[in-house]
């Protein structure tokens, strides 16, 4: 199993199959839009506009896990993250990153570096949808180590 055998809903609520990112490099990143995190939208949507062109993605799963810093409901989530932030990256319906519930994106992902510990917790996954790399949240999105991580998986 990898990471483009999953199908998960858009922000809409459309049904879609990560099947499509198959072929790219993705970083997915647990989001939140009521954290001290929160910022690192502005950082994520630079790196994705920086990168898309090379076989890049980044997706976003918004998650109320964490302190309960996504309260918001799909269509709350894209005004607040197209106003603020400029979002222009795929975001996904909210889910659970950890627990009973924990979607199967985040199972799949929590196998290798175990499960997100906070809001904005990244994973680089390679083009063949396996995990690479992970990154707490406390690293920014134009982090020397994120973007060599991100580059080293390009080439491969």
């Amino acid at each position: 199993m990898n990471l483009y055998d999953i199908s998960v809903n858009t922000l809409e609520g459309e049904p879609q199959p990560l099947s499509i990112y198959k072929g790219k490099v993705a970083l997915v990143v647990n989001v939140a839009s009521e954290c001290g995190f929160t910022p690192q939208y502005r950082g994520l949507e630079k790196l994705y506009e920086a990168y898309k062109d090379k076989g890049f993605v980044l997706l976003g799963f918004p998650s109320n896990d964490f302190g309960g810093q996504e309260p918001g409901d799909g269509k709350q989530i894209r005004a607040f993250c197209s106003s603020k932030f400029h979002v222009t990256f795929p975001m996904f319906e909210k889910v659970a990153t950890k627990g009973p519930a924990q979607s199967p994106v985040y199972a799949f992902l929590s196998e290798t570096n175990g499960e997100p510990k906070w809001n904005f917790h990244k994973y680089l996954v390679d083009k063949n949808g396996k995990e690479v790399a992970a990154f707490p949240s406390d690293v920014e999105p134009d982090s020397a180590a994120l973007k060599e991580a991100i580059d080293a998986a390009l080439a491969r």
